[in-house]
This record gives structure tokens, sequence and C-alpha cells, in this order.
């Protein structure tokens, strides 16, 4: 996975040199407003370590999203197991990102999750890949569907808190079967967005 290749973009393994793009997606109020909390640099640090470990066992994880004409890093998109067995959908593969506010409203999002379906679909062999989100989060709900992903449902998130965060406990989750992508045209890298 690490160096997947769209029009725009290369997904690729975190480096040394973006702990600080890093630490500023994860801490800015406006990228994590869907989230409970941003995170410390020390958090941040680790959360970066914990995904290129991820890639190295499982072959998949959210990577820095660096865009081709310039080599700026505009954000994250990837995939990761969820294995925990708190979530009723578990266990799975997920598709997930997050991009600066400068680079948001530009496709990206869009375009690196194809990227990331196709390499799941097709080199990973999974037979499903799901996504999820604050139900408020409509921007994050409109890539799902340009995916080609398919609403499933709501649930209430188990790491969230309904005392202190109730307004993002309620998630929305969709799904796509490796048969429907296939059907969509999109395994010759075809089809609708």
């Amino acid at each position: 996975m690490d160096g997947l290749a769209t029009e725009r973009l290369t997904l690729r393994r975190w480096r040394e040199a973006d702990r600080p793009v890093f630490h500023r997606l994860n801490a800015d109020p406006a990228v994590m407003r869907f989230f409970d909390r941003r995170l410390t640099r020390e958090e941040a640090d680790a959360t970066m370590d914990r995904w290129n470990a991820g890639l190295d066992r499982n072959r998949m994880s959210f990577l820095a999203a660096e865009r081709r004409r310039d080599g700026a890093v505009v954000g994250t998109i990837g995939l990761a197991p969820v294995t925990e067995d708190i979530y009723a959908f578990a266990p799975t593969v997920q598709i997930g990102w997050r991009l600066l506010p400068e680079a948001e409203g530009q496709g990206y999002a869009t375009e690196g999750a194809l990227a990331c379906l196709a390499y799941g679909f097709r080199t990973l062999a999974l037979p499903v890949i799901v996504a999820q989100c604050v139900v408020e989060n409509r921007a994050s709900e409109a890539v799902m569907r340009r995916l080609g992903m398919r609403a499933r449902g709501t649930f209430d998130h188990p790491k969230i808190s309904a005392e202190t965060h109730p307004h993002l406990r309620r998630h929305s989750l969709f799904a796509l079967r490796a048969a429907d992508w296939r059907a969509a045209g999109r395994a010759d890298g075809s089809g609708p967005l």
C-alpha cells in the first residue's frame, strides 16, 4: 500500500519530516471537530508510529496523502483493521480520511479512497470495507456515497462518552462489498464517481 499513486496524490508511509504536519492535522480544531478530542504532540507522535507499524504488520494503514505536484502532505487516507469486539461490525476493515482545511473540497478524499478501495479489493482480496462518521458529518457521508458505499444504519460509538460528547456519539455506518465494487465497474478503474 505504501506508495499508492493516484492522478494527484501519493499515499505513503509517514516520515520523520512529516511530524509537524501530522501534529497540525491532529490538533486543528476544524479538522478534529467530529472527534472527541484533539491530540497532543506526544499522542500524535504515538499515533503516527502506530500507523506505520500497522502498515508493516497488516499491509494497510492510514497513510500520508502527499500532493504530487508539490510534495505537500494534505492529510491522511487509508485502510485499517477493525478488530475490537466492542464494534458490532468487527472484524472487518475500515476506510477513512482526514484532510487539512486548505485541502478540503478538492476531491482528494474521494480520489485517494478510490485507490484504497482498489488496493483492498484487488490486492488484499477483502470481501467488504466499511466506513463510519458522526451522523452530522455530511461531507464524509458524501464521500462515502461517491465511493459507492451504502448506508448500513447508525450506532452509538462505544469509545465516545454520552456524558461529555453526546453530539459525537451517534455514527453512520457505510459498507461496500467487493462484488458490488466489481459490478459497478470499479475493478478496472472505471465506473462513476
